[in-house]
């Protein structure tokens, strides 16, 4: 780190930004929290709450600022961005958010030239991909959150399906952060043991229509988000966990294995696209994703993922 107090500075004060930074305080990772924000008063108001519950956390300096508060600073999240509303889709927002996004990175680059950048805004995929393109950053710097949400959603739901703990599932979604994303179910496990030798041991086996109920579980993970923004108007919460998540694994250089969205290269015939994949994170950012085996059914989902971004962004002007 460039300093001895981890500095996180964060590009917008909505809904997941403001979260992520309460999250961030209270896990008392980063000693420096910066929130920039064209609502500049927006901004100064979070900080203020933030502030206000110093005492019950780690101390943590919060303040609000424009671009010059991403100097110095070790990691720069962008949450920044239109919004996903009821009915549209994350790729619905991809023009817009890419214009946004072409203002943003100059701005970030004039004050942070050797920063770490977390993409966190939709469709993530493409923008971390815009956001390499535009801000010449190594591709190891600039990290989209990915699927480390949906990754989080699925063992959640497998936990609750197969009444085990969350933390002893292993499995992931890979792929884009939308409609094309595909569950690794050639990998998942329970317990150090495959899914589909752990289910006989199950007591709900004997009733269980396990092809039936494991797919109508990811169904229930890719459209998630879609439900509770119906319900709530945004998502937050989740994502600020996975947020912090990513964040305490660069700063404490922990090469921990995370499905963020990275650009991939020569990877199941997969090439210049970010996408998500287990890959292993530190202080460099991601040192590398994992090659790991699909079934055949599973590297042609991986491959439609692929061309779907990848048409999308031939449309953009970088």
């Amino acid at each position: 780190m460039k300093n001895s107090k981890p500095k996180v500075t964060i590009i917008g004060a909505g809904n997941v930004g403001s979260t992520f930074a309460f999250a961030l305080m209270i896990r008392g990772i980063a000693r420096e929290i910066v929130i920039v924000d064209r609502n500049a008063e927006k901004a100064k108001g979070e900080c203020m709450d933030l502030n206000h519950g110093m005492s019950f956390t780690h101390p943590t300096e919060v303040y609000s600022a424009g671009y010059e508060g991403c100097k110095e600073s070790d990691i720069v999240v962008i949450t920044a961005g239109a919004k996903q509303k009821p009915g549209q889709t994350r790729i619905d927002l991809v023009r817009t958010n890419a214009d946004i996004f072409k203002e943003i990175i100059p701005e970030v680059l004039k004050y942070a030239k050797d920063v770490i950048i977390i993409v966190v805004t939709n469709p993530v995929d493409i923008l971390a991909y815009v956001t390499m393109k535009i801000s010449g950053l190594p591709s190891n710097k600039v990290i989209g959150s990915g699927t480390v949400l949906d990754t989080s959603r699925f063992r959640y739901l497998i936990s609750q399906h197969c009444e085990v703990d969350p933390r002893n599932v292993h499995a992931y979604i890979i792929g884009e952060h939308g409609d094309t994303e595909l569950p690794v179910w050639s990998n998942a496990s329970i317990g150090g043991m495959q899914i589909n030798k752990y289910c006989p041991t199950c007591k709900n086996f004997s009733h269980c229509k396990r092809e039936k109920e494991l797919g109508k579980l990811f169904e229930e993970v890719k459209n998630a988000a879609y439900k509770i923004i119906e319900t709530k108007g945004a998502t937050y919460y989740a994502i600020a966990l996975a947020l912090v998540r990513i964040v305490e694994t660069i700063l404490r250089d922990e090469n921990s294995v995370l499905p963020v969205s990275t650009l991939i290269e020569d990877y199941y015939d997969v090439d210049d696209v970010y996408l998500s994949l287990p890959s292993k994170v530190n202080k460099n950012g991601v040192e590398q994703f994992l090659r790991i085996e699909l079934s055949e059914n599973e590297r042609e989902l991986f491959r439609r993922s692929a061309d779907s971004l990848k048409d999308i962004i031939k449309g953009i002007k970088l």
